[in-house]
């Protein structure tokens, strides 16, 4: 997964320390639309931003819990693989996996795919 680290300095050193492996860090930088700016040369798959919780609040879960099946599909979706790539791992359409990212999305309140394995992260669903 090609990534673009967002945040101070300080912050950008924990994102670094926090990822794990197959994720490459093609750019860094201090606010999201300088991301997105560097973004537009290089194929990126996220952007990585600290987590904005203060200790003692708790994010609110999903109102819906997620499915055996949708978690795997998020991990996936984490790892970077397209809806063909993941179709053909799982043994199912395309067209099933764009299924199961629109769930995903709505269940999380995620706006894009990039959103929700930036949530599900977050929260602890998937690892990457």
């Amino acid at each position: 997964m090609r990534v673009i680290l967002v945040g101070t300095p300080d912050d950008r050193r924990r994102l670094r320390s926090s990822l794990g492996e197959g994720v490459e860090i093609v750019a860094e930088a201090t606010t999201l639309a300088e991301a997105r700016l560097a973004s537009a040369d290089d194929e990126v798959d996220a952007f990585v931003l600290p987590a904005t919780r203060r200790a003692g609040d708790d994010e609110e879960p999903p109102p819906e819990p997620l499915t055996p099946r949708e978690i795997e599909v998020l991990s996936l979706v984490a790892d970077g693989l397209s809806n063909k790539a993941i179709a053909a791992r799982l043994g199912i359409s395309p067209q099933t996996v764009k299924f199961h990212v629109a769930s995903i999305s709505g269940k999380l309140g995620a706006a894009n795919r990039t959103e929700a394995a930036r949530r599900a992260i977050q929260r602890g669903i998937v690892a990457v």
